[in-house]
């Protein structure tokens, strides 16, 4: 186990998870605002699993974190850092399955990922990326302490993101 809140056990993923990610990565929400990453079959989940979280675990000693509930084991949603090779500093995403969503999980979830980042990694700038369309995303970005700093786009002519830091 990584971290552990009140309610929540963050954890690393395994490929056993294959079947919590292939809900996940396949409920409305997740493809409406971070893409449809073609998780078709429960092998693709697993590929996923390992190519990457298991991978950034291994490059960067962190990453998206599985939440479970303390109460029975159940996972809900992922937690953590990503690097991505296009941001200067690593940043904090999320994803909650729908049915526990408006819970106050992704908040307690989020809040000590930015804890974590600070206090056991000594990672200090943490930013996030989202959509305009987002606004669960973009109120919780500002409640755990980030602020919208501007657009950023990954590819040219590629659709814009809003870029949120923590970083005066």
């Amino acid at each position: 186990m990584i971290l552990k809140t009140k309610r929540l056990n963050l954890e690393k993923a395994k490929l056993e998870d294959a079947p919590f990610f292939y809900k996940l990565l396949n409920s409305p929400n997740w493809i409406e605002f971070i893409g449809d990453r073609n998780i078709n079959t429960l092998d693709d989940a697993e590929k996923y699993i390992k190519n990457s979280l298991i991978q950034s675990y291994a490059n960067h000693g962190f990453g998206l974190y599985k939440m479970t509930l303390q109460s029975d084991g159940k996972p809900v949603g992922i937690c953590g850092l990503l690097k991505r090779p296009n941001l200067d500093h690593p940043d904090i995403g999320f994803a909650l399955l729908p049915e526990y969503a408006k819970q106050g999980y992704m908040f307690e979830a989020a809040e000590a990922t930015m804890d974590y980042a600070k206090s056991i990694l000594g990672i200090f700038t943490i930013v996030a990326i989202t959509t305009e369309r987002n606004t669960n995303s973009r109120k919780l970005l500002e409640k755990i302490g980030l602020k919208l700093k501007g657009n950023i786009s990954f590819e040219e002519g590629g659709k814009d993101f809003l870029l949120y830091s923590n970083e005066n």
